[in-house]
């Protein structure tokens, strides 16, 4: 009860009730990604967050809970303990499986692998808008990924719909009508956010298992 009162005591100083806090955090610990664009209500709480981020950093630290705030484009991660974050080192909570910590399968992680690859591909090119989003075709992603894995996307249409859905709640990507994404033709923008959430090490692993199939098949 003192700690809630302590709370509430530090929120009233900004306008902002327990329960709009409370709404903020509770976001954050399920959508795991808070991103300004995406909608009028990341809006509001993203806006929100500002004016209460060290008490949030503060609440969620008892839970080993870190936060990445990328101001540039605006949006906000939270990581289990032991998770990889960019620039942060875990010393006390190592992670025990990879630094993919969502509960994701097989053909999501491949694809986030390999969409993270081209981004970091468009990065060195120049390719980037002022959003830091990159533009790809989904021709271009399927090439990629029998390039780099020599996997496939789905071609069953609702697998394939469920896929990319997956990814654009993840923040990871955004696209415009869900049934373009059965269309080779469509594009999709791969946004910044997929760098905070594969690190450097996944992706070196990715392109030395490429390079590994390249010699292979020579």
């Amino acid at each position: 009860m003192i700690i809630t009162q302590s709370l509430e005591k530090s929120l009233s100083q900004e306008g902002i009730t327990l329960t709009e806090f409370s709404e903020l955090v509770l976001r954050l610990l399920d959508y795991s990604v808070i991103c300004r664009e995406e909608s009028q209500i990341e809006q509001n709480l993203y806006d929100r967050f500002l004016r209460v981020e060290t008490l949030v950093q503060d609440y969620l630290s008892v839970l080993h809970i870190r936060l990445l705030h990328e101001n540039q484009f605006q949006y906000i991660r939270t990581y289990p303990p032991g998770a990889e974050v960019p620039g942060m080192h875990d010393e006390q909570y190592q992670p025990f499986n990879s630094g993919l910590r969502q509960r994701l399968g097989q053909q999501e992680i491949a694809v986030i692998l390999v969409l993270r690859s081209q981004y970091d591909k468009s990065l060195r090119e120049g390719a980037v808008d002022d959003n830091g989003q990159v533009l790809i075709s989904l021709e271009a992603l399927s090439i990629a990924m029998h390039n780099l894995l020599g996997r496939a996307l789905p071609e069953h249409i609702l697998d394939r719909k469920k896929l990319f859905s997956r990814l654009k709640q993840l923040r990871l990507i955004q696209y415009g009508v869900e049934d373009e994404v059965a269309n080779g033709d469509t594009w999709i923008r791969i946004r910044p956010m997929i760098v905070s959430f594969v690190s450097d090490e996944a992706l070196s692993v990715l392109k030395e298992e490429s390079q590994q199939r390249i010699t292979d098949n020579a």
